[in-house]
């Protein structure tokens, strides 16, 4: 599986993605649980999108789609690792997103020295 998605998705360096952080065109989308959020922190202005509903926030007929996904934009998904986010970018692609993963995760994005932020608290 891991395989198949990896022959097929686009992965990125984090030296490569911190030098685009900010760029208008590019969506961060952290796929990490939110106890992992909290305790390791995030890249900043990363979208939250939980593994679990992920599929239910891209599709535009789900009562759960988010409009974040409809942008037309390149979203780049990160996990801990790597393993979950190269998973998820596939599946994102084949829903129709310009869907890449970043090599290493969040992790590698830490022990290159890139900045981190905080978990968002949303608003009930």
């Amino acid at each position: 599986m891991l395989d198949e998605a990896d022959a097929s998705v686009t992965s990125v360096d984090a030296a490569d993605m911190a030098a685009q952080l900010g760029a208008e065109d590019i969506v961060m989308v952290d796929i990490r649980d939110p106890r992992e959020l909290e305790r390791e922190g995030m890249i900043p202005d990363a979208f939250h999108a939980p593994r679990g509903m992920l599929e239910f926030w891209i599709d535009p007929a789900s009562p759960y789609h988010k409009p974040r996904f409809a942008e037309g934009k390149t979203y780049v998904f990160y996990c801990a690792s790597g393993w979950r986010s190269l998973l998820a970018a596939k599946v994102a692609q084949e829903m129709g997103l310009d869907a890449r993963s970043l090599r290493g995760g969040f992790s590698g994005w830490k022990s290159d020295g890139n900045p981190v932020g905080e978990l968002q608290k949303r608003a009930r």
